[in-house]
């Protein structure tokens, strides 16, 4: 193998620079480096040629090879930077991608209308000095009924409105449990709120078979009905905004003595009578009373020397004079036409 002329070189590589130029996409590039660095490539034939030289020829031809090597390798690299460009502006135009289009906006939850209400309802009693309290869901016959002065005859405790398990066990058909739980382990004076779920057979337009109550127990020395009605009176004005007629209605409940229904002035009609309230003007809202003696002893209190009242309350039926929501059922159908009315609440 002779020397390389120069002359040799500038036609290598003339005609690289002239099929590099040509090449429209990656794939034609592609064939442009096979066809100088492949196998059988131009420039790989002319390093496969060096070992036939002598030393002296062997240096100068090797640069002379780098150099034309280097200049090709740089042309290929700017021409793949060139095409590449040129491929994602066609790429991007064909998408119609709009960069000044507002994001698509994800849907933000929010509170149940239930849960608003019965934070509602648990913040009005903590600043009146009530302490939270929770208990199990499943429950037996002692917590749930003969601790609460409920007999093994009394019509709350037939198969019709009761979820029973085996062994004595049962779905808590109310929250009061949680208050003989807590006198067990609290000694007086006592005041606190118990919310949580409950279960009962029942379905309509007013009752599901798991709802919310709110129950709250007080214990001292000297307590009253006065005090009960005035706890309960600044409670209801404080959750309506307003100051609102009651009246307390005598009623009968095992675990109190005395007992009364709590009504408050149709929050729709204002007592003029409406189909809300049956033409009464009054709607039913709680229920309330003296503990029992017999409950306070099962709570391991001594009723000779104290006294206590307790109330209880749905929360789902204060969401619904709240809301001006008819039918409790629509809070568990998850409508959301109906729930993103109360998302800003």
């Amino acid at each position: 193998m002779a020397l390389l002329d120069d002359l040799q070189l500038k036609t290598i590589l003339a005609s690289a620079q002239e099929a590099i130029a040509k090449a429209n996409s990656l794939a034609e590039l592609t064939h442009c480096r096979v066809t100088y660095f492949g196998k059988k490539g131009h420039v790989t034939l002319l390093l496969k040629q060096l070992g036939s030289l002598s030393p002296d020829e062997r240096k100068v031809a090797g640069k002379q090879i780098n150099d034309l090597k280097q200049e090709l390798e740089q042309l290929l690299e700017d021409k793949k930077n060139t095409l590449e460009i040129s491929l994602g502006d066609t790429e991007l135009k064909k998408t119609y991608l709009d960069i000044t289009l507002p994001g698509r906006q994800s849907s933000v939850g929010s509170l149940h209308p239930i849960t608003h209400t019965k934070h509602k309802i648990i913040n009005i009693f903590e600043k009146l000095g009530f302490v939270i309290s929770e208990g199990p869901e499943i429950e037996n016959e002692f917590y749930n009924f003969e601790a609460l002065n409920i007999g093994p005859n009394h019509p709350a405790r037939a198969m019709q409105d009761t979820f029973y398990f085996a062994n004595q066990l049962l779905l808590r058909t109310h929250t009061s449990p949680v208050q003989i739980r807590y006198m067990q382990e609290n000694p007086p004076p006592i005041k606190m709120l118990a919310p949580g779920r409950v279960y009962r057979c029942d379905f309509d337009v007013t009752h599901t078979p798991m709802f919310h109550q709110v129950e709250g127990l007080l214990v001292d020395k000297n307590c009253t009905f006065g005090d009960l009605k005035y706890i309960l009176n600044l409670f209801l004005s404080h959750f309506f905004e307003k100051d609102i007629p009651t009246r307390f209605r005598a009623s009968y409940f095992p675990f109190t003595e005395p007992s009364a229904e709590v009504d408050i002035q149709c929050v729709q009609c204002q007592g003029a009578g409406c189909r809300i309230c049956k033409q009464t003007g009054w709607l039913e809202v709680m229920g309330c009373g003296m503990v029992h003696p017999k409950v306070l002893e099962n709570g391991g209190i001594n009723p000779e020397a104290y006294t206590g009242y307790a109330f209880g309350m749905g929360v789902e039926r204060f969401a619904m004079l709240d809301y001006s929501v008819d039918d409790i059922r629509l809070f568990y159908e998850n409508d959301v036409r109906l729930l993103k009315q109360f998302s800003g609440v």
